[in-house]
């Protein structure tokens, strides 16, 4: 460390004198008189300058054959590696300086110069911890996939590189679309690393795809020990996998696997109502139907869906409308002011014809929205009310050119009411309306098309080619 210091002030006092002294010199106008051992020499200041340089070198040379010296002096006098080290420290300077290069092209996307550095690196460094992974990254911007495969299969088979070597064959398999063969290395690189976000994610998405959910599951419980992801989305994405399980589980005809999975849907995200409706499924068919309405209800509370509402009346499909009105207050009460309690207590209304209330629960969403399912229901009162047959189409018709929710079929569908107010044979004359201007707009765009196609069999002379039996 010392020798290193000494020979770093040296330089630098050598430079800062070199650099004054040619100054000093091209600023004479005749030259330099240099007298030695009585004989006097003339340099013109371009020579001068000349010699010093020419100084400059041997002292270089001289300073590196002064380290040789040294390291021939300790060798000689006991020290077996000095000179080893000496031509080794050499060898590694410049294998570093080479690596620093090569991985300064990779990131710049030189492929020629990071391939060149990177052979240079391996030939003087004998660290192949550090020159296989840049020989593989420069194999890899020349588009030498077999040449970065080699490298990193080395990489892999190293303990120290293991993860590294496995991780850079884990994204090879990716971009090859190897799809099982990337998921095996993706839990190879997370049982060697199992704090590694990209790993844990290529192998969530490899599992979830092969459709293995249970160990998607176990990736999970990771994703969210390590912090990858919010404690919100890894319940969302954990509900969503244990109700696949449960499917599968019912397929397999395994009930009580299935009632278990479907539980543990729900709780994992009580918002899901595909989780939370084969939930209350499952306790149904089990006979506990107050654990069942208990989810449905609190699952309202946290995100209002008709499919919750569908279940919730599934549950007692032979009552009476007005028990039925009655016994979603409770369903009412857990969100009152939502959109969805609101479209239920209108629907509901209308089953029992309280078309005064139906209106008060729908009147503002339906100013607001002008949706497929609120026209509908507003077309049902206007029948119930006693409007003329103009007005009820006209919501009809309304409902026909409005906006479409995600669910709204369902949810029209759920309105069983719908079609005994309105009328079931208006509602088939005007999807029968509709279909058959569809059907008319692509009967023309056939015709068309057809009218063309007989133009091209018929050439340029007009005659069509003969048919061949």
């Amino acid at each position: 460390m010392l020798g290193s210091l000494i020979r770093l002030l040296v330089f630098l006092g050598v430079v800062v004198g070199g650099t004054w002294a040619v100054t000093a010199l091209m600023a004479l106008d005749g030259g330099v008189a240099i007298n030695v051992g009585g004989y006097e020499y003339f340099l013109t200041p371009l020579a001068a300058v000349v010699l010093l340089i020419l100084a400059f070198a041997a002292l270089y040379v001289g300073l590196r054959l002064l380290g040789v010296g040294l390291a021939v002096i300790r060798f000689l006098t006991g020290d077996e590696t000095a000179l080893s080290r000496f031509f080794r420290r050499s060898r590694e300077r410049r294998g570093l300086d080479a690596l620093a290069r090569g991985w300064t092209a990779v990131a710049a996307g030189d492929a020629r110069q990071a391939m060149a550095k990177a052979e240079k690196a391996q030939r003087l460094l004998d660290r192949p911890d550090l020159t296989r992974l840049l020989n593989a990254r420069a194999a890899e911007l020349t588009g030498d996939r077999r040449r970065a495969r080699r490298y990193y299969r080395a990489l892999a088979e190293d303990p120290d590189t293991a993860f590294v070597g496995v991780k850079g064959l884990l994204g090879q398999a990716m971009e090859a679309d190897e799809t099982d063969r990337a998921r095996r290395l993706a839990e190879h690189a997370a049982a060697l690393n199992p704090k590694d976000r990209d790993v844990l994610d290529a192998l969530y998405q490899l599992q979830s795809q092969a459709f293995d959910w249970q160990g998607a599951r176990r990736t999970l419980t990771l994703q969210k020990k390590i912090g990858a992801l919010e404690a919100p989305e890894a319940s969302r994405r954990d509900a969503t996998l244990a109700l696949a399980q449960a499917e599968d589980a019912e397929t397999e005809r395994k009930p009580e696997q299935a009632r278990r999975l479907a539980l543990e849907a729900a709780k994992s995200d009580p918002g899901n109502p595909e989780a939370v409706v084969a939930a209350a499924r499952h306790l149904l068919a089990d006979g506990r139907r107050r654990e069942a309405a208990r989810q449905l209800v609190e699952a309202w509370r946290v995100n209002p869906d008709p499919r919750l509402a569908a279940a919730f009346a599934e549950m007692e499909p032979d009552e009476s409308p007005e028990r039925r009105r009655k016994r979603f207050e409770r369903l009412f009460e857990a969100n009152p002011d939502h959109r969805e309690t609101l479209f239920l207590r209108a629907e509901l209304s209308l089953a029992t014809g309280d078309w005064a209330a139906a209106r008060r629960a729908i009147r503002d969403l339906a100013e607001d929205e002008y949706s497929a399912r609120s026209c509908a229901v507003m077309a049902a009162i206007a029948r119930g009310e006693g409007e003329s047959e103009a007005v009820v189409r006209g919501w009809l018709a309304r409902a026909l050119g409005a906006s479409r929710e995600e669910t709204s079929d369902f949810q029209i569908g759920h309105a069983a009411m719908l079609p005994l107010l309105i009328g079931e044979e208006e509602l088939r004359e005007d999807r029968a309306a509709q279909e058959t201007a569809e059907k008319r707009e692509g009967d023309d765009a056939e015709t068309s098309l057809g009218e063309e196609d007989e133009e091209d069999r018929t050439g340029s002379g007009g005659k069509k080619p003969k048919e061949t039996a």
